[in-house]
């Protein structure tokens, strides 16, 4: 059988752990049987970083903004507890965050549905999409301890002026400061990147936040998204027989759980992050949620909205095999092959993303799963569980 062939590179950020694990295998078990795989490849797998000194994660990122298209395996963001197993220097940044700031685009995330997997909020006939904002907060946030007797203020200084916001006086106790920004600029980016794709996708927009308590910080993403619905995008709407409304992220999550999905939720960028993770949990496996950055410049990265599964690694390690769900990752792949054929015109490599996805959600519905779906498992047929590999070499079967 011929391979079909690519005229250009994607960008391929190799990942940690159980994750890392899967990348390899489904390479080789689904892609290069079929495709002439070419990847302009970096490992962003956590020991690489620490050689680097985090150099290969931005020139990943702006290898995306050179090709166009990339896909990134999960990767550790490390903590107190891993620059001790890994002998780190520093506490890497988080690489999704660090690619998320030099792209500034908006991350989209949406669970996979298949028969026999029921949500465990029934009136969820539809996928519920997380818009996350993919710049700045917390991600981009610069924090200290501070000492019993000292005093932590805000200054911002302009060319004529200076202002001092005070903090907090930690005359009697010490504690902890964080400072974090966002930009006009990027919430620009952010509200026209999810207006054009819930017009692109004929649903609803809504976008959530905490306006009431921060009146200056999340009430200026609250403005802009305003402004620009009302110039620009208003009469589309009204043409596309959708809707856009602002509500606060409390009463967000109760309209969300009544709803029937169909929706794309707007999220500030740690919001996104949390209410992605209870939307893809509650339809069934963190496992199954496509992620895909968009910048406005029409550039795309692709991952799994999950980690690197480090439970699954240190019984991968020990020889014990494992029944890690590898369904995101393959449709990070699928999504990255699709969006390159598309963009190089190149019919038979975006077939093949198509193909490669209905084989996946084929297996499933067969009844060959993993065993986080087979644990919720309702279909028709009885589920079979197997091992990661078993299940990947399931799906060629189909896809061949």
């Amino acid at each position: 059988m011929d391979k079909i062939r690519m005229s250009t590179p994607v960008v391929e950020m190799d990942g940690d752990e159980m994750t890392r694990v899967i990348w390899s295998m489904i390479k080789d078990i689904l892609i290069k049987p079929f495709v002439d795989l070419k990847t302009e490849y970096y490992d962003l797998g956590l020991v690489s970083r620490e050689a680097s000194g985090d150099k290969v994660t931005h020139e990943a990122a702006m290898a995306v903004k050179r090709l166009g298209v990339g896909v990134k395996c999960a990767t550790i963001t490390p903590n107190a507890q891993r620059m001790t197993e890994y002998n780190l220097t520093q506490m890497w940044k988080s690489p999704n965050g660090t690619i998320r700031a030099i792209l500034d685009g908006t991350v989209f995330r949406t669970p996979i549905m298949v028969k026999g997997v029921v949500p465990y909020i029934p009136t969820w006939e539809q996928p519920i999409t997380i818009a996350r904002h993919a710049y700045g907060d917390i991600y981009k946030d610069v924090e200290a301890y501070v000492s019993k007797g000292e005093k932590a203020s805000l200054v911002i200084t302009g060319k004529s002026s200076e202002r001092v916001l005070e903090i907090f006086d930690f005359a009697k106790t010490g504690g902890v400061v964080m400072g974090m920004h966002n930009t006009d600029a990027s919430i620009k980016s952010f509200a026209r990147s999810c207006f054009n794709y819930a017009l692109d996708r004929k649903q609803d927009l809504w976008f959530a936040a905490k306006d009431t308590i921060s009146k200056t910080y999340d009430h200026r993403f609250k403005d802009i998204f305003a402004e620009i619905f009302a110039k620009e995008y208003s009469d589309k709407f009204q043409d596309a027989g959708i809707q856009y409304f602002y509500t606060l992220i409390d009463d967000a999550v109760a309209r969300v759980v009544r709803s029937k999905g169909g929706m794309i939720w707007a999220c500030k960028n740690y919001d996104g992050d949390v209410m992605s993770d209870m939307v893809a949990t509650a339809f069934g496996s963190l496992a199954m949620m496509t992620s895909v950055l968009v910048s406005p410049e029409g550039n795309y990265e692709y991952e799994a909205a999950h980690g690197t599964v480090t439970r699954h690694y240190y019984k991968y390690r020990e020889g014990i095999p494992t029944s890690t769900n590898p369904v995101a990752t393959i449709f990070a792949w699928s999504g990255a092959l699709r969006k390159r054929g598309q963009l190089d015109n190149n019919a038979e490599l975006a077939a093949f993303g198509d193909r490669l996805e209905k084989a996946t959600i084929d297996t499933i519905e067969a009844g060959e799963m993993t065993g986080d779906l087979a644990a919720i498992w309702k279909g028709d047929v009885k589920a079979v569980t197997l091992n990661t590999e078993d299940f990947l070499k399931a799906v060629a079967k189909r896809l061949a």
